[in-house]
């Protein structure tokens, strides 16, 4: 399970790796990237053209009464994505991302604590991790905004 992420490649090296055709938007590296952090996420616009944008990580399902549901929705296994509770509306409506990392965190257990490991590309390229977002809306106050939720699969 996957929780934390680096995220260090130039955004302009990102847009033109997946071939996005909107501004480049501005975002710092990150070494050390974690849920409810904001990170960029390549999705399709509108007009279904390939777009790089800042969403926040940890899904809020459209019905969610609040926010914090998010720092828990941060990873969905490939064989339940469509069946747990807070990934099927996004899943069926295809909203679909791709979350360029260049490592994200495993832990191992060693001892009385855990150990953190680097998973890389063997390339050196950055990793493509297959994400959801959904579009939320705080009923209190109006605030808005999409946010992200990638998708670990199993192996």
């Amino acid at each position: 399970m996957c929780g934390r992420v680096v995220q260090k490649t130039p955004l302009s090296e990102i847009r033109v790796l997946f071939e996005n055709v909107t501004p480049v938007p501005n975002a710092a590296p990150t070494y050390n990237g974690a849920p409810t952090d904001t990170l960029p996420v390549v999705r399709l616009d509108r007009d279904g053209r390939r777009s790089l944008d800042l969403l926040r990580w940890g899904l809020v399902p459209w019905w969610a009464k609040d926010i914090k549901i998010g720092a828990r929705c941060i990873n969905a296994m490939a064989e339940t994505v469509a069946s747990k509770p807070a990934f099927p509306d996004a899943f069926a409506r295809g909203q679909r991302c791709i979350v360029p990392v260049d490592a994200f965190y495993e832990w191992q257990k060693v001892g009385t604590g855990k150990q953190p490991y680097a998973i890389v590309g063997v390339d050196g390229l950055p990793l493509a991790m297959a994400g959801l977002w959904d579009r939320w809306s705080d009923r209190g106050t109006g605030g808005h905004g999409p946010d992200l939720h990638h998708r670990h699969n199993r192996s």
